[in-house]
């Protein structure tokens, strides 16, 4: 009984570790775009009431979401794990320190991506489908800054195809809203990844890592990071309008291009203190007012 004892708490405590080494707090930051998208596809199939909505698909779609970065976050940890122990920033992390195994981390990340899978497979089959293209997309990220500077919009272009693949989960397409929804995550996404490099700008250097701020240098990555937000910011608006959303949403759209402002407004080329004030607290309550207010306007305001 012992024997079984321990390995449970092992068990428990290697499942703990993993979800501790990906940050599955910050799932926050792409999940309520994808429920975002969810919502707006509804009500284009004419399935926009509390009465209505198809619970089961809402659960699958979380639960896809959840496989995708969960095994997304564990393969770039795994495959960065000689980077991470000798980067003082990440020297902690238990794929780093040994306390998570390379086997552990393959097994959790295999778990991860079947979730995915089985999800998609529930949802429809053009999800099925195209769910290896979804894992390939978040993968490809953890390789790209080996080679290229513009590993940031390969983030972008990962974590920008959840509201696509949330609305062909409820409709089995696409749609220009979904593009451009998607679109918007893709700039907002890659402009706050600009700024988390900046403080892996002289690690990066001395491994010979690729990065924005290693090519462009500080100054200059803080201005392309503004310019994608400000794309971010006119890629809402197009939204609310091509979507005839009320003023509920625009005063959510306007709260967060003032939080983009002040994230923009906490970092200095001189002074990068802020970062992870801008990076975690700003990033992850824009998300989530996005969601809450695009969901009030049409809950509350139907067109």
């Amino acid at each position: 009984m012992a024997i079984v004892h321990n390995n449970n708490m092992g068990m428990i405590k290697s499942v703990h570790n993993y979800l501790t080494l990906i940050k599955f707090s910050h799932t926050v930051f792409a999940l309520p775009f994808a429920l975002l998208a969810m919502i707006l596809a509804f009500r284009e199939i004419s399935v926009m009431s509390l009465q209505t909505l198809p619970v089961m698909t809402i659960v699958w779609i979380i639960l896809a979401m959840v496989g995708a970065r969960s095994g997304a976050m564990g393969f770039n940890r795994l495959v960065d794990r000689k980077w991470d122990a000798e980067n003082p920033r990440t020297a902690n992390r238990p794929s780093a320190t040994g306390e998570i195994s390379p086997t552990q981390m393959v097994l959790m990340i295999l778990i991860s991506f079947a979730l995915l899978i089985y999800a998609a497979w529930k949802l429809n089959i053009t999800a099925f489908y195209l769910s290896p293209v979804a894992i390939f997309l978040v993968c490809f990220y953890s390789y790209s800054k080996r080679f290229t500077s513009y590993s940031h919009l390969f983030l972008g272009i990962a974590i920008g195809a959840a509201p696509i693949a949330a609305w062909i989960a409820v409709t089995g397409g696409i749609s220009p809203t979904s593009l451009i929804l998607g679109s918007s995550v893709f700039t907002w996404i890659g402009g706050f990844d600009i700024l988390y490099a900046l403080q892996d700008l002289d690690f990066d250097k001395k491994v010979g890592l690729h990065s924005i701020p290693v090519h462009f240098g500080v100054k200059n990555s803080l201005l392309i990071a503004r310019g994608l937000h400000l794309i971010t910011a006119i890629l809402w608006i197009w939204l609310a309008v091509i979507e005839s959303l009320n003023y509920i949403f625009y005063l959510g759209v306007a709260v967060s291009c003032i939080l983009l402002f002040l994230e923009h407004k906490l970092l200095k080329p001189n002074n990068l203190s802020g970062i992870n004030i801008a990076f975690f607290n700003l990033n992850a309550v824009i998300s989530i007012i996005l969601f809450i207010t695009l969901t009030g306007d049409i809950l509350l305001l139907p067109n």
